[in-house]
């Protein structure tokens, strides 16, 4: 160092001693990775992401193809079921007893008497219950 009118004045040499002291003394934590070093990271979360959507689209139409194929069944159970139900003979004094008793429409008269095969005492029972 040169003095200088009473004051201390660094010279290069003196600066770059300075530099290693600070540098040798505790050591630093590693630096922590750039923000454009991340990018490769950011583009791994992106193609999860995108699996995960394609796994789950492909879940998707798998469940809509289970609905769609219980509906359909579901529906000619229920086509079936209406024409055993056509089959059955029903007596007219016998809708005309359940229209006025039960004081319902015919058509939920004709209905109970079907799903009960024609039986008046069953079907007035399961319209009371």
């Amino acid at each position: 160092m040169r003095r200088r009118g009473g004051t201390d004045m660094a010279t290069e040499g003196d600066v770059e001693l300075e530099l290693e002291t600070e540098t040798s003394g505790p050591e630093r934590p590693p630096e922590k990775p750039r923000k454009h070093d991340s990018g490769a990271a950011d583009l791994e979360r992106v193609t999860d992401y995108a699996e995960e959507k394609e796994i789950q689209s492909s879940n998707l139409e798998t469940a809509m193809s289970v609905i769609g194929d219980r509906r359909s069944r579901e529906q000619k159970a229920k086509q079936e079921r209406e024409k055993e139900l056509a089959k059955v003979t029903i007596k007219k004094e016998d809708l005309e007893l359940i229209m006025t008793e039960m004081e319902i429409s015919r058509a939920a008269a004709e209905r109970s008497l079907r799903e009960h095969m024609g039986n008046v005492v069953e079907a007035l029972i399961a319209l009371t219950n």
